[in-house]
């Protein structure tokens, strides 16, 4: 599907819920960058939580960490939005911000993973193929690159973009 099927041209242009329900406006983190990652709490992946808390840390002056929870691969986020926040806080001292559980594949996708996948570029588009997979996008909006799995959060791939 190519970007012109979308009226939007920004994720600046997406709402979420937070994993608490309040309404989010990408809007409102004009002028940093936003990595968002597709989560999940029984992967191999899930200690990139601690990876992605550290860079948090690091550099929260000018990027939003905004984890999404899905249970499309292998069954792997079971648990309702409420047992997820426990999970993350106590086991990786998460505080960067949570979205509620959501689909990243299939026919239910949520339209922010619909418009991200469809992006085009180097290594942009396709489906996602697992947990942990992440998304940079610059301070305008615009996505400027997307990491695998196997990408570490805290990898040289994707601090020197930050």
């Amino acid at each position: 599907m190519s970007l012109t099927a979308f009226s939007q041209t920004s994720i600046h242009d997406f709402k979420f819920n937070s994993i608490d329900g309040v309404e989010q406006s990408f809007s409102t983190f004009k002028g940093k960058k936003i990595l968002i990652v597709n989560t999940a709490s029984e992967c191999g992946f899930t200690p990139q939580y601690q990876d992605l808390q550290a860079l948090h840390g690091l550099y929260t002056d000018k990027l939003v960490i905004i984890g999404f929870p899905a249970n499309n691969f292998g069954a792997q986020e079971p648990g309702e939005n409420n047992a997820i926040k426990t999970f993350c806080q106590v086991n990786y001292g998460v505080t960067f911000l949570m979205a509620e559980k959501v689909s990243v594949a299939g026919d239910d996708i949520n339209p922010i993973f619909k418009w991200l996948c469809s992006q085009t570029g180097a290594d942009f588009d396709g489906a996602i193929q697992w947990n942990f997979e992440k998304f940079l996008l610059d301070e305008k909006g615009k996505l400027i690159n997307r990491f695998r799995s196997a990408v570490k959060p805290n990898s040289e791939k994707i601090t020197s973009l930050l």
